[in-house]
Parts: C-alpha cells; sequence; structure tokens
C-alpha cells in the first residue's frame, strides 16, 4: 500500500505531540490502517530541536505547505481564526483532508468550512477540538447516531475546573487560584477565553450542532464566567448539598433550543460534580440509551495529540473510499439541518440559587419570599446565616425551574427592598437527573 503523506502545520505543544505519537505509534497505526503514514511536511516558525525532524521538510510558509502535492492531509495545530483559516481553505482547495483541533476556528467559521470540503470531496476532521483526549465527537456523530438527544452538559474547560476545586476543597479566593493556575500553566498570561467561558463556549458549539442536527451559531451562545463566583457562595452552596461547576448545556425545549455557559450548582452526588482538577466530562442525556458521561483528560500534549492521530487514522482506512461511507461533518446529512430558533437568555429556564444581603430587620424574609410568590416562584430550600459583622445576614434561596425573565423581574423588586444591601448573587442550578 502506498504511504500517506502529512503536513502538521504547528509545532507547539500538541503539533510537537502529534509528532511524537506518528513515531512512537508508527508500527501499531501501519497495522490499524494497512498504510505506512509519513511526515513529510511540519510548519513552524520556531525550530523545535526536542523532536526528530529528519527528513522532514520545514517552512515557516504554512500556506505553501497546504498546497504541496506530497500532502494528503493537513493537520492545523497553530490556533487562531486568521492565518489558521486561510490555512485549511487552501488545503480544502489543493484536494486535501484536514484535521484541526481548532473549535475557535470551527465555532466561527465551520459551516463555511465544511460547505467547502464537501463541495471539493474532502474532509475536515475535529475530534481534538473538544475536551482533548475524550472521543466525545465521535460518540455524538456516531455511538449514539441511533438516538433522538435531549441535552448535554459538559464541564469542557480545564482551567475553570482547576480553579473551581481548589475553591472549594480549600476555601481559596477565584484571584488566588488563577494566579497559581498561570504558574502551573493551565491559564494563559491573559486567560480570558478560559474564565469568561469564551472556550467553552465555542465547544459548545460544536457539540450542540452534533447533538441536535443544527448549524453552528457560537454568537448565540449566552456566555458567563467564573471571575465574580466568591467562596462564601461554593462553601454555601456545600451547606446545601451542591457543587458549582461551569458547564456548557444545550438543551432541547418547545420552545427551541437553549445554548449556555455559566456556573451551575448540581448536587453533589452526581458523577460529574465530582469532576476535578483539570479533568472534562460531558454528559448526555438520549432518549434510548439514558444518560451516558464521558470523563477524561481535555487538554495537554498527549490526550490531544491522541484525538488528532485518531483522526488520521479515520481519514486514513477511508482513503479509496471518498463520498462513500463517511459520517457526514455535523453528524446529519447537510441538507437536513433544521434552524430550529435558539432561545435568547430571558427565554430561558433553569432553578436558581440566590443569595441576599439583608438587614436584620422582621419582616425582611417575609417582603422577599412574598414577591418571588407574586412571581409564581417557588422556593425549595432558605438557609439564613448568622448576622454577619455591620449587622447584615446572609440569606439564601434556592427556587425551583422558572423563566429566567420572571427571576430577572423578581430580583428588580427584592433589591428595590429598602432592607437589601447589595445586589442579589444569582447562580443557576440544574439537577442534571434526566
Amino acid at each position: 500500500m502506498k504511504p500517506v503523506k502529512l503536513a502538521i502545520l504547528g509545532l507547539g505543544t500538541v503539533g510537537g505531540g502529534a509528532v511524537r505519537l506518528l513515531q512512537d505509534n508508527a508500527a501499531e497505526i501501519a497495522r490499524r490502517t494497512g498504510h505506512e503514514i509519513q511526515i513529510t511536511h511540519v510548519g513552524s516558525r520556531r525550530p523545535r530541536p526536542d523532536l526528530s525532524l529528519e527528513g522532514i521538510k520545514l517552512s515557516d510558509d504554512l500556506l505553501d505547505i497546504a498546497k504541496q502535492d506530497d500532502v494528503d492531509i493537513v493537520v492545523e495545530v497553530i490556533g487562531g481564526t486568521t492565518l489558521a483559516h486561510d490555512v485549511v481553505m487552501t488545503a480544502i482547495k489543493h484536494g486535501k483532508h484536514v484535521v484541526t483541533a481548532n473549535k475557535a476556528l470551527l465555532a466561527e467559521y465551520g459551516n463555511e468550512i465544511f460547505q467547502a470540503a464537501e463541495a471539493a470531496g474532502v474532509y475536515v476532521a475535529f475530534e481534538a477540538a473538544v475536551a482533548g483526549g475524550i472521543p466525545i465527537i465521535k460518540v455524538l456523530r456516531e455511538g449514539l447516531s441511533a438516538n433522538r438527544i435531549e441535552w448535554l452538559a459538559g464541564i469542557i474547560n480545564g482551567t475553570g475546573n482547576f480553579i473551581l476545586t481548589e475553591m472549594r476543597e480549600k476555601g481559596r479566593a477565584f484571584e488566588d487560584v488563577l494566579t497559581e493556575a498561570q504558574a502551573l500553566g493551565y491559564a494563559e498570561a491573559d486567560p480570558t477565553f478560559d474564565v469568561e467561558g469564551i472556550d467553552a463556549a465555542h465547544k459548545l458549539t460544536l457539540l450542540a450542532s452534533l447533538a441536535f442536527g443544527i448549524p453552528l451559531q457560537f454568537e448565540k451562545v449566552y456566555t458567563e464566567g467564573i471571575t465574580k463566583l466568591t467562596a462564601e457562595d461554593v462553601t454555601y452552596a456545600e451547606e446545601l448539598g451542591y457543587r458549582i461547576k461551569h458547564l456548557g448545556i444545550a438543551k432541547r425545549t418547545n420552545a427551541g433550543i437553549e445554548l449556555r455557559v455559566h456556573p451551575t450548582l448540581i448536587p453533589e452526588n452526581r458523577l460529574i460534580a465530582n469532576v476535578n482538577g483539570v479533568k472534562n466530562a460531558v454528559l448526555v442525556q438520549s432518549n434510548a440509551v439514558g444518560s451516558t458521561l464521558y470523563y477524561g483528560s481535555g487538554a495537554g500534549a498527549g490526550p490531544t495529540a491522541s484525538a488528532i492521530v485518531a483522526d488520521v487514522v479515520d481519514l486514513v482506512r477511508n482513503f479509496g473510499n471518498e463520498g462513500t461511507g463517511r459520517v457526514p461533518h455535523l453528524a446529519f446529512q447537510p441538507d437536513a439541518l433544521h434552524n430550529t430558533p435558539i432561545l435568547n437568555a430571558d427565554q430561558m429556564t433553569t432553578a436558581y440559587y440566590l443569595r441576599l444581603t439583608a438587614q436584620d430587620h422582621p419582616g425582611v424574609l417575609a417582603d422577599v419570599t412574598g414577591i418571588l410568590s407574586r412571581a409564581g416562584i417557588n422556593i425549595d430550600a432558605i438557609l439564613q446565616k448568622s448576622v454577619q459583622a455591620k449587622g447584615n445576614v446572609p440569606v439564601i434561596i434556592l427556587t425551583q425551574p422558572v423563566l429566567e425573565a420572571t427571576m430577572n423581574t423578581a430580583i428588580r423588586d427584592i433589591e428595590a427592598l429598602s432592607a437589601i444591601e447589595a445586589p442579589v448573587v444569582r447562580i443557576r442550578l440544574e439537577n442534571l437527573d434526566g
């Protein structure tokens, strides 16, 4: 069998990991695919003397590499959405298959990229774009293809999960843990994408399209970060039997689809509530199989390279069978994608954790519960803490599910009470019980 020729564009942590894995496991991969896989080109703007690159052409002209005749598959791991977009579109135009780990690129430009790939008769594989070494893309595209997926919820950013784990286990402040995460290499110098939920929103965009057969719509994902979470809210949630996780949630409703990333209280006995540190997990609720949970390492050289090379293996196995048995990019046939409405935040329904700072006066709690009752909001639990130094009392209320627009109005009315000293802290709550 003739060798399959590969170009790896980007030699950072992930690209370097892919080179090593392809070299270390070359014999095993050849046994699985029936082909020798040769790396013919690597594209990088800085040297990597730690890698074995003998006999491989090295260039910093990534667009030129994507055009070369001795390249069958282009592996794009340069990141970003500008040069990466040009490289991927150039590769497609020149008849190359593409493997990418670039969730931002696909979340924002995937509809265009997949359409171009289909027209050119090539394939863009992206298992590594979500949850690193967890094969969640293959699960949604293939393993659960007999099911109607009702909802999914995922811890899909390891940086945020590390921070929340440290806050819960050690009572540390957000800023303190973020500084450590940066020192450990878990968070970038500019951590905005991680802690504000943008990275998770990119990944959720891909998962939702695969789950529900809808076009990619990153701009419609409601996104809220973890920067405003306090150690006291983490502690109060624990006292009530919950843990706070930064979840990406995609859910079917009668009105449309909810796409949201935000801090979420979940019962402490749920398996996903016990996913700690930098690990990822995705919980999927389907109509036939029920709840299934997928757990593992969501980032790093080894896990991400594993997903990249698995995509290469899948592509090579299909060489010669293009167009006959390949799974559609977004799991559903391109002409069968539905433009199901994506709900805005006011239209979403969830339960809530509310923390109020109230003056220690008679009747205050009755005023608050009266506002909630008149709005049709049912209460599940109330926790009143001891009087603090300034004479204020923290009051925590857990509600049953309610439309967000209704809760917004109730919160405005509560904050208008003279005995409420600070803005109401609101965190969404999900039972994730199917």
